[in-house]
Order: C-alpha cells, then sequence, then structure tokens
C-alpha cells in the first residue's frame, strides 16, 4: 500500500512535520520525510489545556521527533478543511474531527432498500460545511431496479450536486469518479456501515487492499468493515481517506452547511404575509402553500427543521466549552502569576 509523502521541517528542538495516515485509540501514524512512525499527543497540549483540536487522519502535525520510540504530537497545523460531528459519547459534549485536508467529500448512499434522501442532507450539511466539494456517489447500482428514479429522489435532496451510481462489482460508473481522483488531489470517503466504501476502494485500487463484509439481508444494513481512519494513496498519486461507517451524525457548527442544502427551503423564508410566522396555521404562510402545492416537499421540510435545532443546540454547546475553555485558560494565568508573586522577596 502507497501512501502520500509528507513534508519534512526541521527545528532547533527536533521538530518535524508529519502527516497522520492513520488513528487508533491513542496512537497516530505517521509519515514524516518518507518514513512511517508512530506518535501520542502531548499531555499538557491537548488535555490539559484543551485548545487544540485533536489530529485527525489528513492532518499535518508538528511532532517532537523521536528515532527510538513513539513520537510526541505537539501541533495540529493549519487545515484547508474539515468535516466534523458532535462527538457521538454523549459524556463530552464537544467537536470531533473526522477527516482533514482534502478536496472532494464522496457522500456515499447505497440503492439497496436502506437507501435515504433524508440521510444524505444530514451528511451534505456538514460537507458543505468542511470547506471542500461534496459529491453523491450512489452504490451497489447493479442491485437497483430503477437507477433514473434513485437519481431524481438524490437531485430533490442535493440541488447543485454532482451524483454518480455506481457498481463496484459490475464497474458501471467508476470511470465517472476519475476526474476527482486527479494526482495531488484527496478524497474523503463518507457514509453509513455497508454502503459500499471498502469495495469501491477496492475497485479503485485494482486490488483487494480493504475486507469487505456482506450486509444483513433482512434490513439492507451492514456492519463495520472499517474500524479506524485511514489514507490510502491510489497508484496514480489521488489519496483517499477512508472512514469507518457512522451511526450517529450530530451537528457542530453547521449553520452555513444548512443554508447550502436548504437553499431553496430558505429563499422562502421572509415570504409570509406576518414577519413572525410560526409556519403552522397562519394565513399568508408561504411555507405552508409550498407544501400544499408540492413545491416543497413536507419530509424535506421536516428535516430542515430537525437539522436546525440540532445545529443551534450544538452552537450552545459550543459557545459553553469556548467560554469554559477560556474561563479555564484566565485561571490557570492567574495561578501562575500568584505562584510567582509568592516568590518574590
Amino acid at each position: 500500500m502507497v501512501i502520500r509523502p509528507g513534508k519534512l521541517e526541521e527545528t532547533e528542538l527536533n521538530e518535524k512535520t508529519a502527516l497522520v495516515t492513520a488513528v487508533h485509540k491513542e496512537r497516530y501514524e505517521l509519515l514524516c520525510g518518507g518514513e512511517q512512525i508512530y506518535g501520542k499527543l502531548k499531555t499538557a497540549v491537548y488535555f490539559n489545556n484543551g485548545t487544540e483540536l485533536y489530529p485527525t487522519t489528513g492532518d499535518f502535525v508538528t511532532v517532537q521527533y523521536n528515532p527510538i520510540g513513539d513520537s510526541v504530537i505537539i501541533r495540529t497545523r493549519p487545515r484547508k478543511s474539515l468535516f466534523s460531528r458532535q462527538d457521538p459519547d454523549k459524556t463530552r459534549p464537544r467537536e470531533q474531527a473526522v477527516a482533514a485536508n482534502f478536496d472532494y467529500v464522496f457522500i456515499m448512499a447505497s440503492l439497496n432498500q436502506d437507501f435515504s434522501p433524508r440521510r444524505i442532507e444530514r451528511y451534505l450539511t456538514l460537507a458543505w460545511q468542511s470547506g471542500a466539494t461534496p459529491v453523491i456517489v450512489l452504490t451497489k447500482a447493479d442491485l437497483a431496479d430503477d437507477i433514473p428514479s434513485a437519481v431524481r429522489e438524490t437531485e430533490n435532496a442535493a440541488a447543485g450536486v454532482e451524483i454518480h451510481a455506481v457498481s463496484a462489482v459490475t464497474g458501471y460508473g467508476i470511470a465517472e469518479l476519475q476526474k476527482y481522483l486527479t494526482p495531488g488531489k484527496t478524497v474523503v470517503f463518507l457514509g453509513s456501515s455497508g454502503i459500499g466504501k471498502s469495495s469501491l476502494l477496492n475497485a479503485l485500487m485494482g486490488e483487494d487492499v480493504m475486507e469487505v463484509k456482506a450486509i444483513r439481508e433482512d434490513d439492507g444494513k451492514g456492519r463495520h468493515t472499517t474500524t479506524r481512519r485511514q489514507l490510502i494513496t491510489l497508484p496514480n498519486g489521488a489519496s483517499i481517506i477512508d472512514t469507518p461507517g457512522m451511526r450517529e451524525l450530530g451537528m457542530w457548527d453547521a449553520a452555513e452547511g444548512i443554508g447550502g442544502v436548504f437553499a431553496d427551503v430558505e429563499e422562502l423564508l421572509g415570504g409570509c404575509r406576518f414577519s413572525n410566522c410560526g409556519h403552522q396555521s397562519e394565513p399568508g404562510c408561504v411555507i405552508l402553500e409550498a407544501i400544499e402545492s408540492g413545491e416543497l416537499p413536507r419530509e424535506r421540510w421536516e428535516s430542515y427543521l430537525k437539522l436546525k435545532r440540532e445545529a443551534l443546540y450544538a452552537d450552545d454547546k459550543a459557545a459553553a466549552i469556548r467560554a469554559k475553555n477560556a474561563w479555564g485558560k484566565s485561571i490557570s494565568v492567574w495561578s501562575r502569576h500568584q505562584k510567582k508573586d509568592r516568590r518574590k522577596p
């Protein structure tokens, strides 16, 4: 398996820049100047202060290089793009980085009985927020009875986004993906378990580099095949960040993403007869009129409201966490000053 080389920077403190190629629970696989090494987070930076967002696959990080053991990750470098979600651990209301520094987001959905336009809207919201270009890939086209209908249904949920139906089994549509997979470009694969991420990666690699598991026949859902986030380089020099299937995709800082996915809905808002319209039963409500006429599907309106509520809740938590971190930092500074004052004669 080939991995994209990272850039090398050295300082007097033996600090180097490394690329995160895989994430384990408490250990990171890194590429540093063409050498594969391992690293762990510096406790004082990432755990005690809490000022650094944990690195993820695709990140460039600064490490204190150790040639005979694990290096120490001391800084996450600035990112050009980031896909993140709310940490699924309910005891830790914080942002969880999933992948970084990619050019395209392949939002993958299977054309079997688990196909869901609402789930696509959720992924698409965070994809637009990431700063990269989303592309929707409808997998397992060989199992679909009516591909054009599925594509039209997807278009209703993802206006303006490129949509491709593919089959890793027959090769249908695979060639159309090559325009995104050019040398130096990075694509992140996102989707639920069992939608065919590993099968597509094997098809693009031209060899079986990922294990593939069968889905459950009763509901079309699958089990996790990918168990960690990892970066893999294709023979032509393009890179793919493969991610485990996500059962939960909580909103985190998604205001811009919602506007991108639901532009048609937000264009209607503000056009009601009353400025404080609650879109329930008020006369002159353009939302209700659009739903009644069929211009706006009720399911799409309900999906918009649900994601807005989640985003608002996440924003409140994010603001609270930022305030808590700022308070903790100010207490730390005050404590250091107190200790200095006590040491003075």
